[in-house]
């Protein structure tokens, strides 16, 4: 099939964005020229729902439960319609079509994500701060979304509510509930390439005459192979939760959850990129690294409480807990070195088993309200919160065999070796802990001024392959402002300044810890809302700064140790661009999602920054219902990202890169009768051959071809 010219575009100049804007919002002068609706608070609010967008109150960026638009920070919110409709299915799903997230397939287990040129290592559920370390990953980056109403993604620095991390983004996963006073529910089945089958049922009904007392399951189970050979996947979701109203102003919410991903045929990292003679390979997509007995699986069980009380008119108590467990008994193959591009041979084999076993225990408190000063009523929000993390990771001895033989021809035929001794390799314990408030100061009635700052405390203890770690910082504080102006209704200005820090184990010549890597976000932008809240826009500018890297300080060894390296720490990386954003209804019937980032970010010693992820990119995808017919699509585009490096076999340095690229979908859905429908999904309509990753160890993977997806929905 030759190639289409939409698969391979490239976009170069703001003229071309532009275009593709006004062409894909079809932003017609008479939809344009209807008044831009505020957003009121309160009983005034209007919920957009079954579209791209929400005007719901979010608490994922400064906890005061602001709206998009109230927000002084970019805020992307993955509606369950948006989900539903491009079939998204994981965590990594949802960030692949996310604004301003470049995702990248590590493996067939691990999934990076990166924003704005920074790792995201932040993440809330229901928000809650939770930890994940995608060293010692556990499936995370593979969470199903079956129990999850929506994702929320705040771009920047967003320490004010999760503490440490990277001036990134931070990912908010709400779960569902049962909200519903009546009985509900739906049964979805699908079918896909490559032999992938689903079933699912979400079901939700009052317990008591009163509906006072509610509850809701939802499970799900997946089975199926992949377009890599040897690689296939089963999966288990259950997820149960119980909403009580104990009085008229004490609400009371338990749940659990627990996914049981169980693969076999993993790949542990990737492809080799060079023959032996120094050229680059050039395999099938379905070419794997993976044996028959590979396997990477993931158990994720969670239990959480929810305590709200209101107190008088005003003021509203939160007291919550979270509990998580992750398991893993990894046994991998990793491959290395150069094949002969003629007999195959010259690729080493090492095989390992690991068991990772990590609890964690969230508890917090927050107190939301308003007040009144100087005439007028604001927003106050104090909170505090207590997590810690156990890590415990093992490794068992094995006996290796040196090589696969032809890997050319090699069919994953590689004997698993007898497991030896286990011994633990890492046994951390990490702990945060931290004070914070906000509050909206409503300075006019189109101004407003939002304050707030963190008080936190972090540190590790333990063992790390061998060396004793004992690190951290005490009252480290995070500020936070924003600052809105109303210029119409419906447009508002802002400006803000947000922070994170990052500890760091480093030292320097005197044997101190360095200070924690710092975060600073300095943002701009118009946020519009039209049609009635439908339609809201945004865009914004940013520049980040991340301070106190630590860089080696020559030849210094840290005084009373052997051989420990000295650091000293330097102004750090920069990152500063631009975002456009779009999502929701521009017609009746007629949804859109577009957005458009672009940015430069550069290392302290002024190379690009972060050059595995791409630093241009542009998600779209629109729908149109019609009767019982809907119908959508859209595009993903990513631009240039590599990874410099030295070929093995020459020497020379050498870039590897991911050309800019495009994959685009299609999707149509038919309701059959109501409450039934019939939906089909085209992914990567003209079956482009990308990698999903080139460089992650100077090896690569490819990206999934062309997939079809046909899924039955019945809803009571």
């Amino acid at each position: 099939m030759p190639k289409s010219r939409i698969s391979t575009l490239s976009f170069g100049g703001a003229s071309s964005i532009a275009l593709l804007f006004a062409l894909s919002f079809g932003m017609s002068g008479a939809a344009m020229a209807q008044a831009a609706a505020p957003v009121e608070g309160d009983g005034d609010q209007i919920i957009v729902t079954g579209s791209y967008t929400t005007n719901e109150k979010l608490g994922s960026a400064t906890g005061l439960g602001l709206t998009i638009l109230e927000t002084p920070q970019s805020v992307t919110v993955m509606t369950e319609q948006r989900m539903l409709d491009q079939a998204i299915r994981t965590l990594s799903d949802v960030m692949n079509n996310a604004a301003g997230v470049s995702a990248k397939a590590l493996d067939s287990s691990r999934n990076g994500f990166s924003a704005r040129g920074f790792d995201i290592d932040t993440y809330q559920v229901d928000g809650v701060p939770v930890q994940w370390d995608q060293g010692f990953s556990a499936g995370e980056s593979n969470l199903d979304v079956a129990i999850y109403d929506q994702v929320e993604i705040v771009r920047g620095a967003t320490g004010l509510l999760t503490g440490v991390g990277n001036p990134s983004a931070s990912v908010n996963l709400t779960r569902k509930h049962a909200d519903s006073d009546h009985l509900t529910a739906s049964i979805t089945a699908s079918a896909s390439r490559w032999n992938n089958y689903m079933v699912m049922g979400d079901i939700s009904s009052p317990l008591t005459a009163n509906g006072a007392v509610r509850g809701r399951l939802v499970a799900k189970y997946e089975d199926g192979d992949s377009f890599i050979d040897r690689l296939s996947n089963r999966k288990l979701v259950l997820y149960g939760a119980i909403d009580a109203d104990l009085t008229d102003t004490t609400k009371l919410s338990l749940g659990a959850s627990y996914q049981d991903h169980d693969p076999s045929g993993t790949q542990w990292g990737g492809l080799p990129s060079w023959y032996a003679d120094g050229s680059r390979t050039d395999f099938k997509r379905s070419k794997s690294i993976g044996a028959d007995w590979t396997s990477w699986p993931a158990k994720n069980s969670t239990l959480f409480a929810n305590l709200t009380q209101e107190i008088g008119d005003r003021w509203q108590l939160r007291v919550y807990g979270n509990y998580t467990s992750n398991k893993s008994d990894m046994r991998l193959l990793y491959l290395y070195g150069q094949p002969d591009k003629v007999t195959g041979e010259g690729m080493g084999a090492f095989a390992a088993r690991y068991d990772a076993r990590r609890e964690q225990i969230d508890l917090g408190v927050r107190l939301n309200g308003s007040y009144s000063l100087l005439g007028r009523d604001h927003e106050l929000m104090l909170g505090a919160t207590y997590a810690r993390q156990d890590l415990d990771f093992f490794s068992y001895d094995a006996s290796n065999v040196a090589s696969v033989g032809n890997f050319l021809t090699w069919d994953g035929s590689y004997a698993e070796p007898t497991w030896g001794a286990r011994s633990q390799v890492v046994d951390l314990a990490t702990k945060q802990w931290g004070y914070f408030a906000s509050t909206r100061l409503h300075l006019a009635d189109s101004l407003k001024l939002i304050l707030g700052g963190r008080l936190n405390s972090w540190d590790r203890t333990g063992l790390y392959y061998g060396t004793e770690t004992d690190f951290g910082i005490r009252n480290k504080f995070t500020p936070y402002a924003g600052l809105l102006y109303d210029v119409a209704p419906g447009h508002t200005v802002y400006v803000s300044y947000t922070d994170i820090f990052q500890p760091q184990e480093k030292r320097d010549a005197d044997g101190k810890f360095l200070d924690p890597v710092s975060g600073s976000t300095y943002e701009a932008g118009l946020k519009s809302s039209f049609l009635g809240g439908r339609l809201i826009t945004a865009l914004s500018v940013f520049h980040i700064q991340q301070d106190n890297y630590g860089v080696e300080d020559g030849n210094i060894i840290v005084p009373g140790t052997i051989n420990e390296q000295a650091y000293r720490a330097v102004s750090g990386a920069k990152s500063t661009g631009f975002e456009i954003e779009a999502n929701g209804e521009i017609l009746p019937g007629w949804s859109v999602s577009g957005n458009y980032t672009q940015f430069r970010a550069k290392d302290p010693d002024g190379n690009r920054l972060n050059s595995l992820y791409a630093q241009k990119l542009l998600r779209l995808f629109t729908s149109y219902k019609s009767g019982s017919m809907t119908v959508g699509g859209g595009v993903n585009w990513e631009g240039l990202s590599y990874t410099d490096t030295t070929n093995p076999v020459t020497g020379a340095a050498e870039r590897l890169k991911v050309k800019p690229y495009a994959l685009v979908n299609l999707m149509g859905r038919y309701e059959v009768m109501k409450g039934l429908s019939a939906q089909v999904n085209v992914e990567n309509l003209f079956d482009k051959k990308y990698y999903s990753q080139i460089g992650f160890y100077d090896q690569h993977a490819f990206g999934e071809p062309r997939n079809v997806t046909l899924t039955v929905r019945y809803q009571y």
